[in-house]
């Protein structure tokens, strides 16, 4: 017990050391040269591509931001140089490697989906011809389907399905404050895009089309008077497309909305809560 105690001292101590030395550069970037501070942003990078690391995690019902891990993402492209790599017939140049060793991860990787060293692919997940960029997670279970793509620092839960087309934005460029989250379970429709720190709870369904940033209306319409979010999809919720009348000095014109029409149901296994819902609410995916 106390051999255990010690490691897990000796990894925040070692965890605070390389926070300090980001932080350090973040400020003044002449440091970036420093062999310590090369070393510590590259342990950062190592950790996120183990998964020991995240740039959000999950902190009771709500996320905590780990702003210093996402600084040491973007500190980590100016110490890389442009190289060619070659796979296969295929090559490309870029200052990132590309993630390895899908195989002892236990993950299908499909030709040509690619993950950037950086990103975390959980057992289980499969990814069809799709993208995951650096400092992004993936919980185990998870299908990124065809040209699907995963921006960096996004956070995606277990048995989560991206749909074909499905954009799911990243954090580097510009730097924001809170990465897009997709919880456990939660479907996503084809061509669905979600952006802006946007937090899409546990099992919620998103249907094909729908787009999500931090200023999107999302309106439950399943009572008698709406009930709006913005920034977040309440658990469980049934979420498709819509628009609502707003006035503007040339006239009244529909603005896009998400419109909330149902919920999936708790009292069933997820697989035939999801399909009930899609039928019920003829939700397109």
């Amino acid at each position: 017990m106390e051999q255990a105690m010690g490691a897990v001292g000796s990894a925040t101590d070692s965890w605070n050391a390389a926070r300090r030395l980001v932080e350090l550069a973040w400020e003044e970037r002449e440091r970036c040269t420093l062999p310590e501070t090369r070393e510590a942003v590259e342990s950062v990078i190592a950790a996120l591509d183990s998964g020991a690391l995240r740039c959000a995690e999950p902190s009771g019902d709500s996320w905590q931001v780990n702003a210093w891990v996402k600084k040491a993402v973007v500190l980590y492209f100016p110490m890389r140089a442009m190289e060619i790599h070659e796979v296969g017939p295929f090559q490309f140049h870029d200052k990132m490697a590309l993630k390895r060793n899908h195989a002892e991860a236990g993950v299908r990787v499909v030709p040509h989906a690619i993950a950037r060293y950086g990103a975390f692919l959980g057992r289980g997940v499969v990814m069809m011809p799709s993208y995951v960029n650096i400092g992004a997670y993936v919980g185990s279970g998870t299908m990124v389907d065809t040209w699907a793509t995963v921006g960096s620092c996004a956070q995606i839960g277990a048995d989560v399905h991206l749909s074909g087309g499905v954009g799911i934005g990243g954090v580097l460029e510009p730097l924001q404050a809170a990465p897009v989250i997709i919880e456990d379970g939660a479907f996503i429709g084809s061509r669905a895009i979600v952006v802006e720190g946007v937090r899409v709870r546990r099992e919620a369904v998103l249907g094909a089309g729908v787009v999500l940033t931090a200023s999107t209306p999302i309106l439950d319409v399943t009572g008698p008077e709406p009930v709006e979010y913005r920034g977040e999809v309440p658990p469980r919720a049934v979420v498709i497309p819509g628009t609502r009348n707003k006035a503007f000095p040339a006239g009244e014109y529909g603005v896009p909305c998400a419109l909330i029409v149902g919920h999936r149901k708790e009292s069933t296994d997820r697989k035939t809560s999801l399909n009930e819902a899609l039928r019920t609410h003829a939700v397109a995916v």
